[in-house]
């Protein structure tokens, strides 16, 4: 027995940052998410897979209009074609009462209730599915304890959009622990929710497939499902890459340079290491660069030149394959401590620091920023670089001030 466990497909999810420079490829990557899921469907006719487990977030909000459900729809009848049925579970982002437009679901897609847990057999493979939707987008009680216990004599798939006890970046959703799931006694268990693969456990298994195609700098690497065999009494998840765009994050330490020019070397040599690694995908490249340099003015006070020049080299080293969201300089002066010893530098220095520490002051930069921020157009606040900044975050408004003290200090220290 085989089949496919999937999760967080988040169907025409719009790729965040695409209009924050020219020549993006706005349309490959805004069908990325289709093409990802095309990717898969095809894999599970291919290899004539059993079933699809599908848990939470098939969409990524409300349907724009019924395009997003009449290709699920085509998909699932393709599948249908192929004998290969589908559960699914909803999640957070496309809860019981978040999607209002819908269509009927092709007869071999089963989507579990989100009233109360469910379990489906599947006779002629011994298969028992157990699994609840998320009846709404703010699940915060651990649905998985009223799962039912193990069915005997059958393989045992739990199914089921959670947080675990907490993951960074996700909210906490259906809280669990590993404890209660096992205690279930089933042999596998098909979690949704967390956007980077996790295999949890085994033997039984518990995982985390990952989403299957990376929207956004912060969903790096391959993103694809997991392919499950069952063999012999053994069970074996192996990850299938699903993606047709890869996200990745360079860190250039550039510690070591002493002229400008070397930066450039470093990120053209990181661009072509990366894409080297993406298996004959594009990349979307997002540069950091960092460490205490004496290159650290240079960059920073003429900073619209050099990360136009890392922009084209990597560029030129990937061609057609490689575009680049973001450059971050995040270097250091190397004497910038000695330089403000005494004097306007050291009240600036000291300044700057002392209202990292004041919450009201941070409070009232808060304020600032999102009265500048809502006073951006509304396709800048979505798209553009101001989509970047959350003025709620104290932690945000720390990061800007870093960066306010690094740009101060460069102008006035930069040797012409």
């Amino acid at each position: 027995m085989k089949f496919i466990h999937a999760a967080d497909i988040h169907l025409d999810s719009p790729m965040r940052g695409l209009a924050r420079y020219e020549g993006a490829p706005v349309e490959q990557m805004q069908g990325a998410t289709r093409r990802a899921f095309i990717n898969m469907v095809d894999f599970a006719c291919n290899e004539s897979v059993d079933f699809i487990l599908l848990a939470g977030d098939l969409y990524d909000v409300d349907w724009k209009d019924y395009n997003t459900g009449l290709f699920f729809n085509q998909q699932m009848s393709r599948l249908r074609e192929a004998n290969i049925p589908v559960f699914m579970v909803l999640g957070n982002h496309d809860a019981g009462n978040s999607i209002t437009r819908q269509l009927r679901l092709p007869d071999n897609v089963t989507e579990l209730s989100y009233r109360h847990p469910e379990t489906k057999r599947l006779e002629n493979l011994g298969v028992a599915i157990h699994g609840q939707s998320f009846a709404s987008k703010s699940i915060t009680e651990d649905i998985s304890a009223a799962y039912p216990n193990a069915l005997q004599g059958y393989f045992n798939i739990g199914l089921l959009h959670t947080a675990l006890n907490g993951r960074q970046g996700h909210a906490k959703y259906a809280p669990c622990t590993m404890p209660g799931l096992l205690s279930h006694g089933y042999d596998y268990w098909a979690l949704g929710h967390v956007h980077n693969r996790e295999i949890l456990h085994e033997n039984p298994w518990v995982v985390f497939p990952g989403n299957l195609q990376g929207r956004h700098a912060r969903e790096t690497g391959a993103k694809g499902c997991t392919l499950v065999r069952v063999e012999n009494g053994q069970t074996i998840a192996t990850h299938l890459p699903m993606d047709v765009l890869r996200w990745e994050v360079c860190q250039l330490n550039v510690s070591d340079v002493s002229c400008a020019d070397e930066v450039i070397d470093k990120a053209r040599w990181a661009a072509t290491q990366s894409l080297q690694q993406a298996d004959g995908r594009p990349l979307a490249l997002r540069f950091i660069v960092q460490g205490s340099s004496p290159v650290h003015n240079e960059l920073h006070s003429h900073s619209e030149r050099w990360i136009n020049e890392i922009r084209a080299a990597a560029t030129d080293a990937g061609l057609d394959n490689i575009w680049v969201e973001k450059i971050s300089l995040q270097t250091h002066a190397l004497q910038t401590n000695n330089l403000q010893d005494e004097g306007p530098l050291a009240e600036l220095g000291n300044f700057l620091n002392a209202l990292l520490q004041d919450g009201d002051g941070l409070q009232a930069l808060s304020a600032e920023f999102r009265s500048l921020k809502n006073a951006l157009p509304t396709e800048a606040r979505q798209s553009g670089r101001g989509s970047d900044v959350d003025p709620d975050n104290l932690d945000t408004i720390r990061q800007l001030l870093n960066g306010v003290e690094e740009l101060l200090l460069s102008r006035l220290l930069v040797q012409e």
